[in-house]
């Protein structure tokens, strides 16, 4: 059961960290610049894409062994539609107006990269419940994104956070705009991939540490920290 749970949290981060749709394979990429204007319209993007992605990949790995090869794309792409009509259905009753804000964004989660990309990458390979997981980090990792540029660009272009006034300034209109949607992604972009990097060069550096019987001197870094200087 350990193991089970281990496979299913390292699925679910692959999704957060390690593959993030947004800012590490960079697909998705229209929704993100469109939608991202405010922390709503984020948040509901994302939690609609999560939804279908969890679904889809579920039902998807059900019928990988009796779909055949040469339509499986148009089965993938029916499959994703069907859930994507309910998702749509279900903003317009409970949420008409965050549905009205994301507008044809909601129709086209059916050929949103994301979700093909994990139908026929993942889904279409592995089993119904890794499939859901993979799903929800996907997904999880695709929210987390889009509320994070929506929350940046909603309180630099507007001042607000969730419709509600929290600086006082004249805001950065250009922030909310198509160009300022680009600038802010490549910025976010390049912090989470530095972080990345930083955070993989500590994590080695502390495994070739641990390796080493010799002490620092040893270590393939030792020649930036100056361990081999001082023995």
């Amino acid at each position: 059961m350990s193991n089970i749970l281990k496979d299913n949290f390292k699925i679910i981060s692959n999704g957060i960290i390690t593959e993030n749709p947004t800012f590490v394979q960079c697909i998705g990429l229209c929704p993100t610049l469109a939608v991202t204007s405010s922390v709503e319209n984020g948040i509901g993007m994302g939690l609609a894409a999560m939804c279908v992605l969890i679904a889809s990949n579920a039902v998807i790995s059900l019928l990988r062994k009796i779909v055949p090869d040469e339509i499986r794309i148009p089965i993938f792409i029916v499959v994703i539609a069907g859930f994507v009509t309910i998702i749509q259905f279900v903003m317009e009753g409970f949420a008409p107006a965050l549905n009205k804000s994301l507008g044809i964004f909601i129709p086209l989660i059916v050929v949103n990269c994301i979700i093909l990309a994990r139908a026929e990458a993942f889904a279409s390979k592995n089993g119904v419940l890794a499939s859901a997981f993979d799903g929800l980090g996907m997904g999880l990792g695709f929210t987390i994104a889009l509320a994070f540029l929506g929350a940046i660009r909603e309180i630099l272009g507007n001042g607000t956070f969730l419709g509600a006034q929290v600086v006082d300034f004249e805001p950065a209109l250009l922030v909310v705009l198509a160009p300022g949607g680009f600038i802010v992604l490549g910025c976010c972009m390049g912090a989470f991939r530095a972080i990345r990097a930083r955070l993989n060069t500590q994590a080695a550096f502390a495994a070739d540490s641990k390796a080493c019987e010799g002490g620092c001197g040893c270590c393939a870094f030792s020649a930036k920290c100056g361990a081999a200087n001082k023995d």
